[in-house]
């Protein structure tokens, strides 16, 4: 199953470079270190995101995935290679793209129904039409009750659906994700989990989301992406995820595909992982 789902994601791959939201195409990043010396990241990285899908990357830590989002948003410029959008290349800042960190990135000072409406305040919406809209998407992240309530007094949960509600309320046409959940508790994770899957569900955007946890890139995605372990990290695994949706994150991993899914990739995976534990023990 393994060889064929990854074909099968290949041709994908293949078919939708014309219409890709997100084209990477052999992206190499790298840095220039104090002594004069080049350190790359990433190398030769090619990777294509159709409008509308789900891809979920994984990857041993430090092995360049958050690197990836970043060249996608534009916050870092490859050292060579081509990054489109839509058909068009990136040169700046990506205006259609929402990105949601690990760290939560609200002002403490706001309330959530503030801190969700500052993205429209920023744009130009006056403050009035900004925060009932924002109201809206509290009340469709499950928070109409804590409108008026400050981060410091929401659980980490419900800090993580304010900040949802304050990328999606934008209406971005792609959204990246660098371990949103990864601060959450395991229960947490799967309830967050689903309610991105509802989200996505009413509104398909491109979505690139990272994660080290393999069970939630595969309960969540279309497509799981591995890299290898760094430095000059490079996607060497690409597999289709054949399971019906709508899916419940934690019913799924009952499915028999699941499970012979999660073996496939892990058989891959796990050799990366060790190789990137080895190097930072040398470190």
């Amino acid at each position: 199953m393994a060889e064929s789902a990854a074909v099968a994601a290949s041709n994908i791959h293949n078919s939708r470079t014309s219409d890709a939201a997100v084209a990477l195409d052999d992206v190499v990043v790298a840095f220039r270190l104090a002594d004069g010396g080049v350190y790359t990241a990433v190398e030769h990285a090619t990777l294509h995101v159709a409008d509308g899908e789900f891809v979920a990357i994984v990857g041993p830590t430090g092995c360049g995935k958050s690197t990836l989002l970043n060249v996608t948003a534009g916050l870092l410029a490859p050292a060579a290679g081509a990054v489109n959008i839509f058909g068009h290349s990136l040169a700046n800042l990506n205006r259609q793209a929402g990105y949601l960190f690990q760290a939560d990135a609200l002002f403490p000072w706001k309330t959530a129904v503030e801190n969700v409406a500052i993205g429209l305040e920023t744009s130009g919406t006056p403050a009035a039409d900004a925060r009932a809209r924002a109201k809206e998407w509290l009340v469709r992240v499950g928070l109409a009750a804590f409108a008026d309530r400050y981060p410091h007094m929401l659980s980490g949960g419900q800090r993580k659906r304010v900040g949802l509600a304050q990328v999606l309320i934008r209406d971005p046409k792609i959204l990246l994700m660098d371990e949103p959940f990864g601060p959450l508790d395991a229960q947490t994770r799967q309830i967050m989990g689903n309610l991105l899957l509802d989200l996505w569900t009413a509104d398909r955007k491109a979505v690139l989301f990272v994660t080290h946890d393999l069970e939630e890139a595969i309960a969540l995605s279309d497509r799981v992406v591995i890299m290898s372990a760094g430095p000059a990290a490079r996607i060497i695994g690409d597999w289709r995820v054949p399971l019906a949706r709508p899916r419940d994150t934690s019913e799924v991993k009952l499915d028999p595909v699941f499970h012979e899914l999660h073996r496939d990739i892990w058989h891959k995976l796990k050799a990366e992982v060790l190789k990137g534990y080895a190097q930072s023990e040398r470190a």
